[in-house]
């Protein structure tokens, strides 16, 4: 299984993290897939740069976001665009249904 997770890099008692796709089997700090965007929960207010393509293209083939990273994604409104994608692609997909 895919899933979009909290890569932790930076020195000791000064943690920043890169949200990444890996396999959910690789370590914490191990092999990735995609680097996807960054995380600094040091400065105020924290910081979250995300590009916004890598992480739709990764949702739609069926990556699933860790619980803090899919709170990130909330906050970037990332989230919300992936499941209006999706709920309208289940509309066209009942609409070709009933016809």
């Amino acid at each position: 299984m895919v899933k979009i997770r909290l890569r932790r890099v930076g020195a000791r008692h000064r943690p920043s993290y890169r949200v990444v796709v890996a396999d959910s089997r690789s370590p914490r700090d191990g092999r990735f897939i995609e680097i996807i965007g960054h995380y600094n929960p040091l400065t105020d207010p924290s910081t979250v740069n995300i590009n916004e393509e890598k992480a739709l293209k990764w949702l739609k083939l069926g990556a699933q976001p860790t619980d803090t990273v899919y709170s990130l994604l909330r906050k970037s409104g990332i989230v919300d665009k992936s499941e209006h994608q999706e709920g309208s692609k289940r509309k066209a997909i009942a609409d070709k249904e009933t016809k």
